[in-house]
């Protein structure tokens, strides 16, 4: 009888551990509950990277197609003119003897949206050198978000 309640007392013991082995519906909740708090938190902060991204590489280029356009200008004496734009920094214009290009890498001259980077020389911003801007995010001239070389945003 013993031996026979020892392996009843390990039986009992056995069910006990089996029937807390799993998690609660209260804990299961709980962690849902967790998880989709952290989530509405922290994927807002990532969606808008994409649009930070493309904003940081614009102003990147613009600065390369600016330090060009200084290069160019002086090895040439004067800024591509906006007929010419920003394709001079590629292929020699005719007329020009002191072109010494090309002087960028290649350029597709669009922006991460896909739209051509506008360029004016002279321009109505810097009249004694060029204009050379991005319509921004919403492609639109005018718009309050266009990246350009005449400000610091």
């Amino acid at each position: 009888m013993i031996r026979m309640d020892g392996l009843m007392r390990a039986d009992k013991s056995r069910m006990g551990l089996l029937s807390r082995a799993g998690f609660t519906l209260i804990e299961l909740l709980l962690v849902m509950v967790i998880l989709t708090i952290l989530a509405a938190v922290i994927v807002p902060k990532f969606v808008n990277r994409g649009k930070e991204a493309k904003i940081t590489a614009t102003k990147a280029d613009i600065s390369a197609i600016a330090t060009a356009m200084d290069t160019f200008e002086i090895d040439n004496g004067r800024y591509p003119t906006s007929a010419e734009g920003i394709n001079a920094l590629l292929v020699q214009p005719t007329g020009l003897t002191d072109w010494h290009g090309p002087y960028i890498g290649k350029t597709s001259g669009k922006d991460p949206w896909g739209n051509a980077f506008v360029y004016k020389c002279p321009g109505e911003h810097n009249t004694d050198g060029f204009d050379l801007y991005s319509y921004g995010p919403t492609g639109q001239e005018g718009a309050s978000d266009a990246i350009d070389n005449w400000t610091t945003n």
